[in-house]
């Protein structure tokens, strides 16, 4: 029997998504999000349900271009971490950014580990196409401007790593 399940998430689950996050936000791994933003983006998300319907993760899709999503917000409660919870979230995005017709994923991450045994791999000084950043300049989103590496997010960006993968 399976021990969880993946599920669109619902607007009467943002309270248990930020209970959720709130721990990694308060280390620092996450950024903090006003509840309106969670509201706002709520068909982004995607939680993960134990059998007793208790919230253990958490993972959001942006699509930030026509060929380019962000993963956003994935995390697990520490009780489930390394029992696929974050594999099954992730496949589910995937999924969910080929639906889109997505062929790139992005994130801003301080687990390297986990993304690189997922395919993602460092940006390093890649940047996109120069119409494309004059396009995506204009964003008021903050991934946006993590993904472009634009010095105004560099005080809250400090030590994270810029990934991509490219979606087969």
């Amino acid at each position: 029997m399976q021990e969880y399940s993946v599920r669109r998430a619902r607007t009467s689950d943002v309270p248990r998504i930020q209970t959720l996050v709130a721990p990694l936000v308060q280390e620092r791994i996450l950024l903090g999000k006003e509840s309106v933003v969670f509201y706002e983006a709520v068909q982004e998300f995607r939680v993960v349900e134990d059998t007793a319907g208790e919230l253990i993760g958490v993972g959001a899709l942006h699509v930030m271009w026509e060929d380019l999503g962000e993963v956003r917000t994935l995390a697990v409660t520490a009780d489930w971490l390394g029992r696929g919870v974050g594999h099954a979230l992730l496949a589910r995005l995937e999924a969910d950014a080929r639906e889109l017709g997505l062929s790139r994923l992005f994130c801003l991450t301080f687990e390297v580990p986990f993304f690189t045994r997922h395919g993602f791999t460092d940006m390093g000084s890649e940047t996109v196409d120069p119409l494309v950043y004059a396009e995506l300049v204009r964003s008021h989103d903050e991934g946006v401007a993590e993904f472009l590496d634009l010095a105004r997010v560099k005080p809250n960006t400090l030590g994270n790593t810029r990934m991509v993968k490219r979606l087969g």
